[in-house]
């Protein structure tokens, strides 16, 4: 088991000490309540007024109250439980369009994390799940997420990095994920058939933030059994609709399709 900082600790049980009904805390009540030398709890509360986790009360430097930094924070986690909230009401819209499944995805490095997952309504359906991370250039999601970021970026994330196979199908090679990334680019949505499950193919379209990046995609899985040339036009018109859905939901816009 990883060692346990406890510096990182004590402080943790000075903010949650807040929790309480009091609004505000003296350094004599937090050395009492956490029974800690007056100079731990010195050090530590200048550390925590210094980084905005903490706030001295006007008019009196000896009484402390929770920071602005701490509003960020939950200002941070309560846009990522709305955002996966949106996701999910957005993804079963979708999902019971197409009667497939339907996954909203985000970019870790060069991973992307499933964020959403609807399932098909068939009872033969793929096997994936919330949380579960695959290499980005293998996926539909990925690619998407890929050809949104900023040039110097991309270039920083694959510099020296072998591309692995996932399948037969997969891309290998930084030079052709580049050129595919860029028809991605200009078209706005991504295709991948059997490049991370040989039993199944996608198509994928970016969810855009009001900043006009693109910080999500959405993305239709379709097994290779139900699979025909003459339905992806469908289901990419489907799938640019509901990332539009979406992106709409959180103030963007969507790529006008070429």
């Amino acid at each position: 088991m990883a060692r346990l900082v406890p510096a990182v600790l004590r402080a943790a049980d000075i903010l949650e000490l807040f929790l309480g009904e009091e609004t505000t805390l003296s350094a004599a009540e937090i050395v009492e309540r956490l029974e800690l030398p007056r100079s731990t709890v010195h050090e530590l509360l200048t550390t925590l007024v210094t980084r905005g986790y903490l706030d001295r009360q006007a008019g009196d430097e000896t009484l402390f109250r929770l920071g602005p930094r701490l509003l960020e924070l939950g200002s941070r986690y309560q846009q990522r439980l709305e955002f996966a909230s949106e996701a999910d009401a957005v993804a079963r819209q979708v999902a019971w369009q197409c009667h497939e499944t339907v996954h909203v995805a985000v970019l870790d490095g060069l991973e992307v994390v499933y964020v959403s997952k609807i399932d098909s309504t068939h009872s033969v359906r793929l096997i994936s799940g919330v949380g579960r991370r695959l290499p980005a250039h293998c996926t539909a999601v990925g690619k998407v997420l890929l050809a949104g970021l900023p040039a110097d970026r991309l270039a920083e994330l694959l510099r020296g990095r072998k591309l692995t196979a996932l399948t037969e199908r997969s891309i290998t090679s930084r030079t052709a994920l580049r050129n595919q990334l860029a028809e991605v680019r200009a078209a706005g949505a991504a295709y991948e058939y059997c490049e991370s499950n040989p039993d199944a193919g996608c198509v994928a379209a970016p969810v855009v933030d009001a900043a006009g990046d693109w910080v999500a995609a959405m993305s239709i899985s379709i097994p290779t059994t139900r699979h025909r040339d003459d339905a992806w036009p469908q289901w990419e018109k489907l799938i640019r609709e509901g990332a539009a859905e979406l992106s709409n939901r959180l103030g963007g816009h969507p790529p006008s399709h070429p």
